[in-house]
């Protein structure tokens, strides 16, 4: 409400002229003295007939260092001019006086750009989050978002989608992530190329207690391992390789095994290596533990994958002897084994964790290469011999829960999802090596995880429309 005073005294014209604009910001402090300041220095300009109007027309708010600033509230502006000024002087101020409200600064649904969906399936994947939003508040919550994904079972197994909902719930804080917000993440991870966008930019705390528990359900195109090798490139490297190479070289000779394959053999080599097996990974647990105490820092969640691989190579050995049941001799062996070697790698994860890690990549290349034989010869073994009936044979009921191997699963089927796991232990002990300070677990990063499960979501509601054809998906 704009007034106009003026002083017979002096030849200066005041003018006060209350704005309400949302659409302009201004860079004020509100929690310190500047608006009270400037609304002082307001009053002691205009002239001594427009005080009094003046002030009634400002908000005691305006004056109080406790004013807390609220981005919705309207925004008063005062202008006046004098001879010796060059130029009006503004002063705005956040306004306490009732007024109508204005639409909020934030680009709408309609200003977001979507470059991979087309309007059609924004239209339906909004309709299927309104859905779920029970409370209407235009955000989706972690429960809401584990009812969003039951409505596509076909595409998400129940544990996954309470692995999902967990991650989605921590990656934010707790917090709900608005509809458009949900939207535009997806959209990017149609467009993510590189697996590593981060497109909720969610935090990563839950590496440090949360792992995929259900990982060793391997699909039949994960157990279609290839032999890989990493050509030592460092003096560490080479270090690593030639001791793995001359103790399988001893291994071999020590235990007879040769081009000779049988029941027998593999019984013996595997049970004796598997107790060897599951000591590095506890020992890198253990030690990168007490270190995350010391330093009281995040570990990027390497103690659970170290943990989860000694309890997988444990749960190898836990399978095998089902099938044979070692000797005392053996028995005594494989204790002073694991003191030697056990006090070997404590000694040297201590001095150089990357040449442990590099030894353990280059061991678990070895063992898909011994399990890759064992497999090709039980495949080709001639009906009637032993071998050949491991083809039939049923797994121990301890291996068929564990890799879920099905009711009828095999003693093939169960070679095949160990080598899957050692293939497993080889590409992530690898690639430790690489690991700079700060890197999330390679095995499991929760904010790639939700990407992906957002993309699966997006991908099934894409099928479930077959007049799209404009999406790019990468």
């Amino acid at each position: 409400m704009p007034f106009v005073g003026h002083s017979k005294q002096t030849s200066r014209s005041f003018q006060v002229e209350i704005l309400m604009n949302l659409s302009e910001h201004v860079e004020l402090n509100p929690v310190s003295n500047n608006l009270k300041k400037a609304g002082t220095q307001f009053l002691r300009a205009a002239p001594s007939g427009t005080k009094a109007a003046a002030r009634s027309q400002l908000a005691p708010a305006m004056f109080s260092t406790r004013f807390a600033l609220n981005a919705s509230a309207p925004v008063t502006t005062f202008s006046y001019s004098n001879p010796i000024m060059e130029a009006p002087i503004n002063v705005r101020f956040f306004s306490a006086i009732p007024t109508s409200t204005v639409a909020p600064t934030d680009k709408s649904a309609d200003q977001r750009k979507f470059s991979a969906l087309s309007a059609d399936v924004i239209k339906m994947l909004r309709e299927e989050l309104e859905a779920v939003d029970v409370n209407k508040d235009g955000k989706i919550d972690a429960d809401e978002l584990k009812q969003l994904l039951r409505k596509h079972k076909g595409v998400f197994r129940e544990a996954e989608i309470l692995e999902i909902s967990e991650l989605y719930y921590s990656g934010n804080a707790g917090k709900s992530v608005p509809i458009d917000n949900l939207l535009e993440a997806i959209d990017g991870t149609l467009k993510n190329k590189d697996g590593k966008q981060n497109v909720l930019n969610a935090g990563r705390c839950a590496a440090e207690y949360y792992y995929d528990l259900n990982h060793h359900k391997w699909n039949e195109d994960e157990l279609n391992i290839e032999l890989t090798h990493i050509k030592p490139k460092t003096i560490a490297d080479r270090l690593a390789y030639g001791a793995v190479k001359g103790v399988r070289l001893g291994f071999d000779t020590a235990t007879g095994w040769n081009h000779e394959i049988t029941t027998s053999k593999v019984m013996q080599r595997v049970i004796f290596l598997e107790t060897i097996a599951a000591v590095p990974g506890m020992v890198a647990a253990i030690i990168r533990h007490f270190k995350s105490l010391r330093s009281m820092e995040r570990d990027g969640g390497l103690i659970n994958m170290f943990l989860e691989e000694a309890t997988n190579e444990r749960m190898h050995l836990l399978t095998f002897v089902r099938m044979r049941d070692p000797s005392i001799l053996f028995r005594a062996s494989v204790i002073g084994a694991q003191f030697g070697f056990g006090t070997a790698f404590l000694l040297a994860y201590i001095i150089s964790p990357k040449f442990c890690h590099r030894f353990v990549g280059y061991v678990e290349e070895e063992a898909c290469s011994t399990y890759t034989k064992i497999i090709h010869a039980i495949e080709t073994a001639p009906e009637g011999s032993e071998l050949a009936e491991w083809r039939t044979q049923k797994a121990p009921k301890i291996g068929i829960s564990y890799w879920h191997l099905g009711e009828n699963g095999t003693v093939l089927d169960l070679m095949k999802a160990v080598r899957a796991d050692e293939a497993e232990h080889r590409d992530v002990n690898h690639s430790v090596v690489n690991m700079k300070p700060g890197d999330v677990n390679p095995r499991y990063d929760p904010t790639l995880r939700l990407d992906s499960a957002l993309n699966k979501y997006v991908r099934d509601m894409m099928t479930r429309n077959p007049k799209e054809e404009s999406a790019k998906i990468a």
